[in-house]
């Protein structure tokens, strides 16, 4: 199987910033690509940010410029930098990791627990 662990989330004022980490445990040949997604209360989860295996990112129109999305593939770990944060950015993030267990199996999408987010004065 394979474990996601996220860490790092909690309270901020506005402007301020936050890392989250989201570590990949267990039977792992490769992560071919991570994210980032988020849920806040009454809305659906959104892509927030991703990034594959060479390292090409991809950004929500509403965090580029502010979040900066980057892995440590020794590590199997993705971290997201949030700066200039906003009270509409408060949400429960959500790490998501598509893994190949072996060389020739299809890689299979994997989700990280949660880690809560919240942008207050």
């Amino acid at each position: 199987q394979v474990q996601l662990v996220e860490s790092g989330g909690g309270l901020v004022q506005p402007g301020g910033s936050l890392r989250v980490s989201c570590a990949a445990s267990g039977s792992i040949f490769r992560i071919v690509d991570m994210g980032w997604y988020r849920q806040a209360p009454g809305k659906q989860r959104e892509l927030v940010a991703s990034i594959g295996y060479a390292g090409i990112t991809n950004y929500a129109d509403s965090v580029q410029g502010r979040f900066t999305i980057s892995r440590d593939n020794a590590k199997n770990t993705v971290y997201l930098e949030m700066n200039n944060l906003k009270p509409e950015d408060t949400a429960v993030y959500y790490c998501n990791a598509n893994v190949k267990r072996t060389p020739v199996v299809v890689a299979r999408g994997y989700w990280g627990q949660g880690t809560q987010v919240t942008v207050s004065s």
